[in-house]
């Protein structure tokens, strides 16, 4: 099968290690996201903005939204590579897209990333230079048909995400953190794939019952079902960056129960103040690990899904 032309930036390359893959036996979706970011710190020097992410920077690009495309998973020593191009550029922001891709040229997952180029003392936006101009430019590209959104409303405005506003509308604890150190980037922030990860790592919290149950029902009638979950399309909101020594709680609901996936909404919140970190609108599904395929939870377990969906979006 032949597969698009990489886009004109190379960016990430690199592959999978066993240590980054989750119990689905492929790489985590935080995995993917660190990938991305990788890849943005390349793209900013390809825009003529050296050092862009260390400390010593004037300028950086802060994301403000991401969306990504999950299409084939990347297991374990899979050799992976990125390219990206410049979609739209504004005054001071840029819409960027971000393919990585298998050794076959077969899309693993793509990132459309809106960014703004902000000054690194206080994070405020300023127009673009002369420079950066001309190097995006030449980067200009029409985002790929695999990076455009199939499930998710790109147009949708994101919600007001509270935690108080969490708690009313029914949506459930299922993870709290602290920020380390150690997953801080050089401006003293949290690095943006550690807030896919705080929600990767509390999902199970909502839906592991679920998830066993419906194997279990499967297995009963025909073969054995080991199952695990997966992102297939995600919109993550980026609203504050918390610091080392910052509380997280991630507040979830289940917003919609389709055939084989389910619409996930996800807020992570600053339980000191009550603000919202960021959030997360996913599309998901339950696979058998052993066939590799989506599986089809009975109406029963559809319908016990359905009366746990709750108000929440992203």
């Amino acid at each position: 099968m032949s597969h698009p032309a990489p886009l004109p930036a190379p960016l990430y390359q690199g592959s999978v290690n066993q240590w980054e893959c989750d119990d689905g036996g492929h790489m985590n979706v935080r995995f993917h996201l660190e990938r991305a970011f990788v890849g943005l710190a390349h793209f900013a020097l390809a825009l003529e903005m050296p050092r862009a992410f260390s400390a010593s920077a004037g300028a950086t690009l802060v994301p403000l939204e991401a969306h990504v495309r999950f299409l084939k998973e990347a297991r374990p020593g899979a050799p992976l590579a990125m390219h990206g191009g410049v979609v739209k550029l504004g005054e001071s922001d840029a819409t960027l897209c971000l393919d990585m891709r298998h050794a076959d040229g077969a899309p693993s997952s793509v990132f459309t990333l809106r960014v703004t180029h902000a000054d690194t003392r206080g994070f405020r936006p300023f127009p673009w230079s002369a420079r950066t101009r001309a190097a995006a430019a030449k980067l200009k590209v029409a985002a790929p048909a695999h990076a455009v959104a199939r499930s998710i409303d790109m147009g949708k405005t994101p919600a007001e995400a509270t935690l108080a506003r969490a708690v009313e509308i029914g949506a459930t604890r299922i993870g709290g953190a602290v920020v380390n150190p150690d997953q801080c980037d050089a401006f003293g922030r949290l690095r943006a794939e550690h807030f896919t990860g705080r929600i990767s790592d509390s999902v199970p919290n909502l839906l592991a019952g679920w998830r066993q149950q419906t194997a279990a029902h499967l297995s009963s009638t025909g073969p054995k079902v080991e199952p695990a979950g997966a992102v297939v399309e995600a919109r993550m909101v980026y609203r504050r960056w918390p610091r080392a020594g910052d509380l997280i709680e991630v507040y979830s609901g289940v917003a919609e129960v389709g055939d084989k996936t389910l619409r996930l909404a996800h807020w992570i919140c600053d339980p000191e103040t009550g603000a919202a970190w960021a959030s997360m609108e996913a599309v998901a599904l339950t696979f058998d690990t052993i066939t590799r395929k989506a599986i089809a939870p009975s109406a029963e377990q559809r319908a016990r899904m359905q009366a746990r969906v709750v108000g929440i979006r992203a």
